[in-house]
């Protein structure tokens, strides 16, 4: 039970927020949530100290809130996810404690949107742009997930030797199979709008500057059919139930493999970094784009250690292909 006081929706909506904007429509009872977060759109202590505020104001008012819809405020990107700066600060410093409380934050995000139905709150999220790792996992949990055409999303943590750990396996498993789950997080590829759709990670793909329009559909479905769509998905978890301790565990994994990195996955995240802040200020170019970069030196270098195997076991081999 929260022990956050009621608010009502004055008091919902006058909480001096930095990193989240709110909208309220009451016809619906339709919370708008706007993410910007600075320098970089990520799932900073900040942004998830204020959204953790905000979903306990929710809490606290049962009845109040009827939609969610939540959606970015920066051009082009929905959420780049883990704070990869903190990450190699930590790691740096062997701080297992706090890598572990940064992922159980995580956790406590996406359980609450899980447990969303149970309080009477139906949740849609709309990705206009680069969704990535922590940005992906904490879209899966919504009910309604809605992609425009040029949005990209994936989970690259393999390219730096982790993997994604607040949540990507149960919830990818239970929203697409483990076939996807296992190709997407172990690939570390991203994948276009219409991808996701097609292994069914996303409900609904629109075309560039649709998206607002498929929101407002989809809310104008649902609300006629409130209580059954929240009974129904209500009985979802129960049939394909995922418990907060695996959620958790994982997490402790998770952290525990952080440790483990080396100086040049270290620096790998940290030029991962350098990308999203350039996107942030506003370069065509960003994490995306560096991703790939980075898919392309992964394979170039699979590519020249499998050539110089066949190398050793066939003395005489051309070295020139090497080259």
């Amino acid at each position: 039970m929260s022990t956050t006081p009621a608010v009502g929706v004055a008091g919902l909506l006058g909480r001096p927020y930095k990193t989240i904007r709110l909208e309220w429509s009451s016809d619906l009872r339709l919370l708008r949530v706007r993410t910007c977060v600075k320098p970089i759109q990520c799932y900073s202590l900040a942004a998830m100290g204020e959204m953790h505020q905000l979903l306990a104001d929710i809490s606290a008012n049962p009845g109040l809130v009827r939609h969610i819809v939540m959606t970015s405020d920066v051009p082009k990107v929905f959420n780049f996810g883990g704070d990869l700066a903190l990450f190699v600060l930590l790691v740096r410093a062997a701080d297992l404690e706090s890598l572990k409380l940064y992922g159980r934050r995580c956790v406590d995000l996406v359980w609450w949107l899980e447990n969303a139905a149970d309080i009477g709150v139906h949740t849609t999220v709309l990705s206009q742009g680069d969704t990535l790792g922590g940005g992906l996992e904490s879209i899966l949990p919504f009910h309604k997930v809605i992609f425009e055409r040029s949005a990209q999303a994936g989970f690259p943590e393999v390219l730096f030797n982790l993997f994604p750990g607040m949540g990507a396996w149960d919830f990818t498993i239970r929203k697409a199979g483990f076939a996807v789950a296992n190709e997407m997080i172990l690939s570390g590829r991203l994948y276009s709008a219409d991808e996701l759709l097609h292994r069914r990670v996303v409900d609904v793909v629109v075309e560039d500057g649709e998206g607002e329009a498929a929101i407002e559909r989809t809310l104008r479905d649902v609300d006629p059919r409130h209580r059954g769509t929240l009974a129904a998905l209500r009985a979802r978890r129960l049939a394909a139930p995922i418990h907060y301790e695996t959620l958790l565990a994982v997490v402790d994994q998770w952290a525990e493999s952080a440790l483990g990195l080396t100086d040049r996955d270290l620096r790998l995240m940290e030029r991962l970094a350098r990308a999203q802040a350039r996107k942030a200020g506003g370069a065509e170019e960003g994490a995306v784009e560096e991703i790939k970069r980075m898919e392309l030196e992964n394979a170039w270098g699979e590519r020249r250690a499998g050539v110089e195997r066949r190398a050793v076991a066939t003395p005489g081999t051309d070295r020139r292909v090497l080259s």
